[in-house]
C-alpha cells in the first residue's frame, strides 16, 4: 500500500470521529452525561499512571513520589510544582534507598 493511500485511510478513520466529538460540544446533554464526562480525564490519567507506578519493582518509591507530587499539586494548584516535586521526591527517595 502506498504512503498516500495509508494517509488517506488514516484520515478517513480519524477525521469523522474528531468531527463528531467537536459536534457534541454544541449539543445540550442531559445532566447525567455531563456529570459522567467530568470524570473522564481523571479516569484516563489514573489508567495511564497506576500500572506504571504499581507494576514496577520499585513501586514503594514511585508511590511515595506520586503522593508527594499529588500533595504539592493540591496545595499549590500548579502543575509544574506537582510534576517537579514528584520527580524530586522520587530521586531523593531513590538516593536515600541506595538505588
Amino acid at each position: 500500500m502506498s504512503v498516500l493511500a495509508t494517509l488517506l485511510l488514516m484520515w478517513a478513520v480519524t477525521y469523522p470521529a474528531r468531527l463528531l466529538g467537536l459536534g457534541l460540544g454544541r449539543l445540550s446533554l442531559p445532566p447525567f452525561w455531563l456529570n459522567f464526562l467530568r470524570f473522564v480525564p481523571v479516569s484516563v490519567f489514573a489508567a495511564l499512571i497506576v500500572p506504571d507506578v504499581l507494576g514496577s519493582p520499585e513501586w514503594p518509591l514511585r508511590l511515595f513520589a506520586c503522593v508527594a507530587g499529588g500533595l504539592l499539586l493540591w496545595r499549590t494548584r500548579g502543575l509544574a510544582a506537582g510534576i517537579l516535586g514528584g520527580f524530586a521526591a522520587y530521586w531523593l527517595a531513590r538516593a536515600l534507598s541506595g538505588g
